[in-house]
This record gives C-alpha cells, sequence and structure tokens, in this order.
C-alpha cells in the first residue's frame, strides 16, 4: 500500500473531520499505485491519519474511507457502513424506504449515492475509487436492503473529472421506468431514468412541510368572514364575502399561492393538502409541467392548482409590474451557481427573483424562498435577500431558516455539506 505524506504548513482540515485531501496538501507520495487504489494517509512525521482511495487526476487527490489502520476496505466495510447508515434512516426519517440512503462523505462513502424508492435504489457513482468497487458496492446493497432492483444514474457531467464516462444503466435485477413513493402523507411518481438527478428530491421534505402554518387564516385578507346567517336548516354561523353572500368554497380561509419551479409538484401537494385554496404551479418546462400534474392529480387537488408554463423571471417582473398580489410565494429554483466564477452571476440572479417575488406577497403573507448552490454561502443568500428588500421597499421577518432533510447529515468540519438553504420571511411594505 501506498503512503501520502502531507505537508507539515497545512490546514488541519483531516483532523478536523474533513474527508478530502487535495493535491496542494500532499507532499509527497511512495510506493507504487494505480488510480483507484487504497492508499495510507499519514501527516509529515509519519504518523497515520487516514486511509482512503487516491486518484492524481483528481484536484481531490485522495478521498477518506476510514480512520482506522486494521480496518480493510473489502465487501464486510461495505456491509458495514450500509447497515450503520440504514440504521440512522430508520432513527430519525419518517419514511426511511422513501428517502436518500446514502449521502456520499456524510455516510463515510465519499463518491456514492443512492437514493431508495421503496424496493427500487436509485445510485450515482462519482469517483474512479468507488468505480472501482462497484461489484462490492452492488454485492453489499443486495446483502443489506434486498431490492428488487438498482438502476445507476451515472449521467453526471463530476464523473468526468474523475475520468469516467457517463452512463445510464441497471446494476441489478429489474428496475421499471417509473415508481410510486409517499412522502409527507402524499404520492408521488417518479422518472427515475429521466428525471432530473436520480428522479426526485428528497433534501426538502421537512421544508415541504414546514409550509404548513401558512396554508390558512387568509379568509379576512380576502374579505370573508364568519358571521351568523338565516339558513334553510335555521341560523348558522357561515363564512359570507364582502357582498354580503355565503362562501361554499370549504377552502375559504385558504393561502392563495404561488409556487415558481415546481419541477414535480412538491410544494404545491404540500401546500394544498395543508389547506391552500389556490395554487399557481410554474415551470418553463412542459415536461415538469405534465410531471407536477400528475402528480397533484394523483392526490386529488387539481381543481385547486392552475399550472402555467413560463420562464420565472419574466413572470415574476410582469406580475409584479401588474400590481397581482399572493398570500404566500414560494421560490425554489435550480442552482444558480454551479462554480465559484458564477456567484456574482447567480446573485443577480436570485436578488432578481426575490425582489419581484416579495413585490407579489400580501402586506403580511409569506416569501418561501431557497438557494441549493453550494457556492452561494448562507450568509452571502441572506445578504442578497435583505439587498432585495431594500429595493423592493419591504421589511421581511425571518420565521424559518433551514438547511437540507435529516437524510442529508451534515460532517462537522466538510462546510461543502451545508448546499442548501431555505428560508421563510413574513413580508412588510416599508412606507
Amino acid at each position: 500500500m501506498a503512503t501520502v505524506y502531507l505537508q507539515k504548513q497545512r490546514k488541519k482540515r483531516l483532523e478536523a473531520g474533513h474527508p478530502w485531501i487535495y493535491q496542494s496538501e500532499v507532499l509527497e507520495i511512495k510506493g507504487e499505485y494505480q488510480p483507484g487504489d487504497i492508499v495510507e494517509v499519514v501527516n509529515h512525521q509519519g504518523h497515520f491519519l487516514a486511509k482512503g482511495y487516491i486518484n492524481p487526476r483528481s484536484q481531490m487527490i485522495v478521498r477518506v474511507l476510514s480512520y482506522n489502520p486494521d480496518e480493510e476496505i473489502d465487501l464486510s466495510f461495505f456491509v458495514r457502513r450500509l447497515k450503520q447508515a440504514g440504521e440512522y434512516r430508520q432513527r430519525f426519517v419518517d419514511n426511511p424506504r422513501a428517502c436518500r440512503l446514502i449521502y456520499g462523505e456524510a455516510d463515510f462513502l465519499p463518491g456514492l449515492i443512492v437514493d431508495r424508492y421503496n424496493d427500487i435504489l436509485v445510485a450515482q457513482i462519482l469517483s474512479l475509487g468507488m468505480e472501482c468497487r462497484r461489484d462490492l458496492i452492488k454485492q453489499a446493497l443486495v446483502e443489506v436492503f434486498a431490492p428488487q432492483g438498482i438502476y445507476l444514474r451515472n449521467d453526471v457531467p463530476v464523473r468526468e473529472l474523475e475520468g469516467l464516462a457517463q452512463t445510464k444503466e441497471v446494476l441489478y435485477g429489474e428496475c421499471p421506468e417509473e415508481v410510486t413513493i409517499e412522502e409527507n402523507g402524499l404520492t408521488y411518481v417518479v422518472d427515475i431514468v429521466n428525471g432530473q438527478k436520480t428522479g426526485f428530491f428528497y433534501d426538502q421534505r421537512e421544508n415541504r412541510a414546514a409550509i404548513a402554518p401558512l396554508m390558512q387564516g387568509w379568509g379576512a385578507a380576502h374579505g370573508i368572514t364568519l358571521q351568523q346567517v338565516e339558513t334553510d336548516e335555521g341560523p348558522a354561523v357561515k363564512p359570507v364575502d364582502s357582498r354580503g353572500k355565503i362562501v361554499k368554497n370549504p377552502f375559504w380561509d385558504g393561502a392563495e399561492v404561488l409556487e415558481c419551479f415546481t419541477h414535480t409538484g412538491s410544494f404545491t401537494l404540500n401546500a394544498c393538502k395543508h389547506g391552500a385554496k389556490k395554487v399557481t404551479a410554474l415551470d418553463i418546462s412542459e415536461h415538469a409541467i405534465a410531471t407536477a400534474k400528475r402528480n397533484i392529480t394523483l392526490n386529488g387537488f387539481l381543481h385547486r392548482v392552475e399550472f402555467v408554463v413560463a420562464n420565472a423571471f419574466d413572470y415574476l417582473r410582469e406580475n409584479a409590474e401588474a400590481g397581482k398580489l399572493w398570500d404566500v410565494v414560494i421560490l425554489d429554483p435550480p442552482a444558480f451557481a454551479k462554480s465559484r466564477s458564477a456567484v456574482k452571476g447567480a446573485c443577480r440572479g436570485y436578488k432578481d427573483i426575490n425582489l419581484h417575488g416579495m413585490k407579489l406577497v400580501r402586506e403580511g403573507g409569506f416569501l418561501v424562498t431557497a438557494s441549493c448552490s453550494y457556492h452561494m454561502s448562507p450568509e452571502l443568500f441572506l445578504e442578497t435577500i435583505q439587498s432585495a428588500a431594500f429595493d423592493a421597499k419591504k421589511i421581511l421577518r425571518l420565521v424559518e431558516w433551514r438547511g437540507a432533510g435529516k437524510d442529508h447529515p451534515e460532517i462537522s468540519g466538510a462546510e461543502e455539506g451545508h448546499y442548501l438553504k431555505f428560508a421563510i420571511f413574513e413580508v412588510r411594505d416599508r412606507k
């Protein structure tokens, strides 16, 4: 086994729990190795620190698998790691049969992602070191979780940085193109073959549920009050509109909601579940809207949802200029900054959608906003939203500040895991 010696004058990132070793941290490598091999990592004095797999083609030359010098990286190693990951989900996730099962570095298996869709597993092998152990991973997944099938979604550009090709294929068993899952008591159809990433975004599970308190209590804002009126059955308390007419809509007290970047319709579904009166679900992709419509129909909410295929930037700006208002505006865009060099442009994009989004929020209503761009730090995201509020002449009150769900844990000392920022703000006018 080759040995990687680290520089004396380096930041002690590895000792703080960070699982990556960069080329710039390496003093020298002693011994022969092939890309993908397991190597030992020691400090400049030769004291053991960790072992992991090496790829000299990558800036992250070593990714750590173990801190135990005696631990072999064999089938039993992967079985242990998978069992630990499964036990963690059993403890913390409401439905552990529909969740992110393996989250790479955070489950001490860097370069491996596995999402569970009941009896189907969808995996991404993102690094050369894990690709070299593909058969071990397959055997361990079958032994621990006994799936009906395992589908590989290796169609991700990051593999090319590791010298690997992009592919999609069945790794084990039989895999349907679509699967049905349940999350937060709602049913979704997931396209595991052609959907984004592995087909579904589990990381917002708890955040989707967090909008529940926003969905009711809007009757008065819509001019509806409870009054005692005469009915055929005698006097009764009924919701009455500003014209004095009884309101028969059972969701009269529900919010009017705008969800931009709806994708599979997940926030729209949660809004409807918790009593929203009407939701406008918007996405630029006709395929995404078709998928959202299927999910919303499946859950019986179609009569409360309006679907719009449009560019969110244009739609928000045009409706803000027109003075349109919603009680709750939800912004869950894709990553605007996929590299450090893209951050400046991403800030402009986040400011634009949040500025026009908060202009569309009725006084005392709520802006629900998120960023999944790792390179957009939490501090910068909040600064960008505050800048948008200043320009929009709004005062924001922070109600919720969250990250990814419990099936996406973070390793202390590895800030790269903190990619998702999610906030709920109450929006007030600054006269």
